[in-house]
């Protein structure tokens, strides 16, 4: 049987033909497509697909899946589960978060495709994934009955908790713009701008002349990100300590919730570049500061995902999964 995996996200979308034989998968054609260049998901699909059918597909979508049905946070689209089961020409197709894709995808790599920030005690227990892209993603993988069951979330829009006195006033700062602060507004690729913004206009740091012209020639988030790094500028690298900070507190919140024993997954497209600076201490220093459970968090295995198709990995195990019922 032919099967589709897809990841559609709100730059680009990738995609796999493949046939699954026991746990052996082969790729028979894969691609990735500008997301924005289709009118809608089925458009994305079709596209890819051509004149090939599929005996079951797995689509994995940036934005809460409620029903079968998600508004994506990001393009002006709707998508449904049973519109793109009509279009596949099969019943066998399942609509699901991005998260949960990441989360199952998880199972699927090898040592080499993560990065330890927190060795931990390893257990088999629940398993917590937050990944900060162009927005803040979360979920959670459990066991029950025998398997692995990804739940989706949408934590990363919770209310932001400020730990300190700066982050306080990064807080008010937030609030004068936006109204309600989520932990998204800060733990993402267009957070590190919010908060690179926020020093440079409370008298903080300074915005160098050779940055600005950087963040405005092309993606702000990521010269802010390359400047930190290379130790180019002052500001850009405060401002990228305190989001590693509040990534690993948020992080540190969503694994006592789900008492996440069996580890703590960091994906998201910003982790791996900036891998450094969260092995750095900061990450783990916000992750550890919960007070009388900060030893509970420290026996939490963390890891960040280096592997960027993750998500495309686990919807071809649903896929493959859907397939075999």
């Amino acid at each position: 049987m032919i099967l589709l995996a897809a990841d559609l996200g709100g730059t680009k979308s990738n995609l796999w033909l493949f046939e699954q034989d026991g746990a052996r998968r082969r790729i028979l054609n894969e691609a990735t497509l500008a997301s924005a260049d289709h009118a809608d998901a089925c458009s994305v699909v079709q596209a890819f697909l051509g004149d090939a059918r599929v005996g079951a597909a797995s689509v994995a979508i940036a934005g809460p899946v409620v029903n079968g049905r998600t508004e994506t946070p990001n393009l002006p689209w709707v998508v449904e589960q049973a519109g793109l089961a009509r279009a596949l020409g099969t019943k066998r197709v399942e609509l699901i978060n991005d998260l949960v894709a990441t989360a199952y995808g998880i199972a699927e790599l090898p040592p080499d495709a993560l990065a330890t920030l927190n060795e931990g005690t390893p257990s088999a227990g629940t398993i917590a994934v937050i990944a900060a892209g162009t927005g803040l993603g979360e979920a959670v993988l459990v066991h029950a009955g025998g398997r692995q069951i990804a739940l989706a979330s949408e934590g990363g829009h919770a209310d932001f908790a400020p730990g300190d006195e700066v982050e306080i006033e990064l807080l008010r700062h937030l609030a004068a713009r936006h109204g309600h602060v989520s932990w998204e507004r800060v733990v993402s690729g267009p957070g590190l701008h919010a908060i690179y913004e926020f020093l440079v206009e409370s008298g903080r740091g300074k915005r160098a002349p050779g940055l600005a012209a950087r963040m405005k020639a092309g993606d702000p988030s990521a010269a802010i990100a390359d400047a930190a790094l290379a130790g180019a500028d002052a500001t850009a690298s405060a401002a990228l300590d305190l989001f590693v900070r509040a990534y690993g507190s948020e992080a540190g919140n969503l694994a006592l919730k789900v008492l996440a024993t069996g580890g703590v997954y960091v994906a998201g497209g910003i982790a791996p570049k900036i891998l450094s600076r969260l092995r750095a201490g900061l990450f783990l220093r916000g992750f550890l500061a919960k007070g009388r459970h900060s030893d509970l968090l420290g026996r939490m295995p963390v890891k960040v995902v280096l592997e960027p198709k993750t998500a495309l990995f686990g919807a071809a195990r649903r896929a493959a999964e859907l397939a075999s019922t």
